[in-house]
C-alpha cells in the first residue's frame, strides 16, 4: 500500500494537506497552541507541553519501529553534524524564547487566530528563513558540517536492538509521566 503511495505525488498532498489539519487539531486539544501554556512550561510552572511531546516521541518511536519491522516502511537518514545542530537549536531557542511559539504551535496559533502569532510568529518566521538562506552559503561552508556524524541512530550508535532502546526510552517517559502528575506539575 505504501509504495503505491510514494509513486502518487498529489495523493501524498492531500495526505500531507489532512493530516496537517489533525495534527493542528491535536495540538490546539492539547493546548499547546496557546502562549501561556508555553510559556508556563518555559517557566517550568505547567508541563502540558512535555507531556504532549513525550507523548508523540513514544507514539512515533513504536509506529515508525513497528511499520519498519513489518517492512511497510523505510527510513531514509540525512546526514547531521554537531555544527548544524548547533545552529539549529539556537535558531529554534531564540525564535521559541522570544514569542514563545515552535513551528508546530505557531501553525495552530495561526490556525485558531492568534494575533501574536500571525504579526510576531509569522513574520519571525519569513526573517529568520530570508536570514538563514542569506547566509547559508557561509554557514554551510565554516559551521553547519563541523562535526559530521553521518547518518546514524540511536540503536546503531549504542549497538543495541532498536526495540531494547524503544521499551527503555517508554518506560522511562510513562515513570517521567507518573512523577510530573504524582507531583501536581
Amino acid at each position: 500500500m505504501l509504495t503505491i503511495l510514494h509513486e502518487k505525488k498529489k495523493m501524498q498532498l492531500v495526505i500531507g494537506f489532512f493530516t496537517g489539519i489533525i495534527f493542528g487539531f491535536l495540538l490546539h486539544k492539547g493546548g499547546v497552541t496557546r502562549y501561556d501554556i508555553i510559556v508556563g512550561q518555559l517557566l517550568l510552572m505547567d508541563f502540558t507541553v512535555i507531556k504532549v511531546m513525550l507523548s508523540a516521541v513514544v507514539t512515533g518511536m513504536i509506529g515508525i519501529y513497528f511499520l519498519k519491522s513489518i517492512g511497510a516502511v523505510a527510513s531514509h537518514l540525512k546526514p547531521g553534524s554537531f555544527g548544524s545542530t548547533v545552529v539549529g537549536g539556537l535558531i529554534f531557542g531564540v525564535g521559541f524564547g522570544v514569542l514563545g511559539y515552535c513551528p508546530g504551535t505557531l501553525a495552530g496559533a495561526l490556525g485558531q487566530g492568534s494575533l501574536n502569532a500571525l504579526f510576531g510568529g509569522l513574520i519571525g518566521v519569513l526573517i529568520g528563513t530570508g536570514l538563514f538562506a542569506t547566509f547559508y552559503p557561509k554557514l554551510d561552508k565554516r559551521i553547519l558540517n563541523k562535526g559530521d556524524f553521518g547518518e546514524i541512530t540511536w540503536p546503531q550508535l549504542l549497538k543495541v536492538n532498536p526495540w531494547v532502546l524503544i521499551i527503555s526510552l517508554s518506560l522511562w517517559i510513562v515513570a517521567l509521566f507518573w512523577w510530573i502528575e504524582k507531583s501536581g506539575l
